[in-house]
């Protein structure tokens, strides 16, 4: 069991500088691309299309990893693209150039994703689930704290100098791919691969395709933090400081989120997700309400959610698949999550412009629907208990 615990915190590691390199330069990302002459539909759109490939893209490499039983390559090629991507933005001569960029990096996001979380669930097999992409989740927010404020600090010594704020970033990409090779290293021998495994059966288990609409529902009602800091901003006057550093914070909830939750899951299985939904349900009216100190709480929520989303949501897929057919599952959820995630927050810009009560009230009440599909998922973890009081 403590090599598996060695091998998530390593994989954390991993995570911790991977979202310190891409999540400072994509807090810059939007400016930089005004620099170069990019129109604000030309950033909506690369920005949209860059998210879509890469959430399209997961299936595809999910399947093949399985099919290919080489999933350390897809890990190591996509670390690679998606990390290196970032400080060679600071050569780009235009905005093209830039969203070339931005969609190489989301396909390598892509194509290493459904590899990592699958030999991640290799090892949370043996530690619990929940807690292991607990931990794991907990490092990767501590990166996705401190690289914006690394960048930002870059930014503010060097007088708005995003050519070198972007070159900063290679030492960690780098240090990033070291850690990842001794990952390797340390996962031989001492987590099980699906060949050494006995299953019973291949695929997934009753409940998988309930628990795909269940999140995908629920990404359907996540609002976006670009529509959240949107609002601080035009709608309720806050200074241009406040909204970055409430979503640093909202970072670090998730982070603290994705270990208590993860804990949970592993105490009392789905019910732990239906808890979290209904504590974090009313955050979209919090934030959309007018007040900035209900602003400011609603936010936090949001980042006790995504929290949720980032540990306890991959748990469950662990849950429902057997390991031979786990990087598929990875790809089939991330790929009805990630659509589900444009699809709605497309809408809710949309209803944003027309009244802001309306974007809240679509974002509670598909959170509200999504709980009776996950009744259908707790039905069959436990099919003697069917009400829906016993999610609780």
């Amino acid at each position: 069991m403590a090599s598996s615990y060695i091998f998530i915190l390593l994989m954390g590691v991993v995570s911790l500088l991977s979202d310190f390199t891409y999540e400072g330069g994509r807090s810059i990302l939007g400016p930089y691309l005004a620099l170069l002459s990019a129109s604000p539909f030309v950033i909506g759109f690369l920005s949209g299309l860059s998210e879509l490939a890469g959430y399209v893209l997961r299936l595809v490499s999910g399947y093949l990893s399985d099919k290919l039983k080489k999933p350390w390559a897809f890990v190591f090629l996509g670390y690679a693209m998606n990390l290196l991507s970032v400080p060679l933005l600071a050569l780009v001569p235009n905005w093209q150039w830039a969203g070339a960029l931005m969609i190489l990096e989301r396909f390598g996001k892509a194509l290493r994703t459904p590899s990592r979380d699958a030999l991640l669930s290799q090892a949370t097999e043996r530690v619990g689930h929940g807690k292991g992409f607990g931990i794991h989740e907990f490092l990767d927010q501590v990166g996705a704290f401190w690289g914006p404020l690394f960048v930002s600090a870059v930014l503010y010594y060097f007088t708005n100098n995003y050519r070198l704020a972007f070159a900063s970033l290679l030492p960690s990409a780098l240090l990033a791919l070291f850690v990842l090779f001794l990952s390797k290293r340390y996962h031989q021998g001492n987590v099980k691969t699906a060949e050494d495994s006995k299953e019973k059966s291949k695929g997934t288990h009753p409940g998988f395709w309930h628990y795909v609409a269940f999140s995908s529902l629920l990404g359907l009602s996540f609002v976006p933090i670009t529509l959240i800091t949107y609002h601080g901003k035009v709608h309720l006057g806050l200074s241009d400081a406040l909204p970055p550093f409430l979503f640093a914070l909202a970072m670090l909830m998730d982070g603290f989120s994705a270990l208590l939750f993860g804990c949970l899951f592993d105490r009392i299985g789905f019910k732990a997700l239906a808890l979290g939904v209904v504590i974090t349900a009313i955050y979209p009216y919090f934030i959309f309400s007018g007040s900035e100190t209900l602003f400011i709480a609603g936010t936090l929520l949001w980042g006790v959610q995504l929290g949720m989303h980032e540990s306890v949501v991959r748990s469950g897929v662990a849950k429902l698949s057997t390991p031979s057919f786990r990087g598929r599952a990875y790809g089939i959820f991330h790929l009805f999550f990630g659509l589900s995630v444009f699809l709605g927050a497309s809408v809710m810009g949309r209803l944003y412009e027309i009244l802001p009560v309306l974007l809240a009230v679509f974002s509670i009440g598909f959170q509200l629907l999504s709980l009776l599909i996950l009744k259908k998922v707790v039905d069959h973890s436990h099919p003697n208990k069917g009400s829906v009081l016993h999610l609780f």
